[in-house]
């Protein structure tokens, strides 16, 4: 669907692709908190927990960010693209 010059079904593709690499960046950072763990570098295994909590913050504002795409695809469905 194209709304207001903008195909909607690609642009949630692409809101799908940030998600896929925000996953294995956090699935890295959880890995990587343990692995600092198990080593004894406590403050590392903090930070890496933590920035993993902050991953997870970012998928669900994607997440958002794409339940929002159909609500805004429709509020502006009043716009005409004409091809010049």
């Amino acid at each position: 669907m194209c709304a207001n010059g903008v195909n909607t079904g690609q642009f949630e593709q692409m809101i799908d692709q940030i998600d896929d690499h925000v996953k294995l960046e956090r699935r890295w950072a959880h890995t990587l908190g343990h692995m600092a763990g198990d080593a004894g570098y406590a403050t590392v295994c903090e930070r890496l927990h933590e920035a993993q909590a902050l991953l997870d913050e970012v998928r669900a504002k994607l997440d958002e960010a794409k339940d929002a795409l159909e609500d805004d695809a429709d509020a502006a469905g009043g716009v005409t693209v004409s091809l010049v």
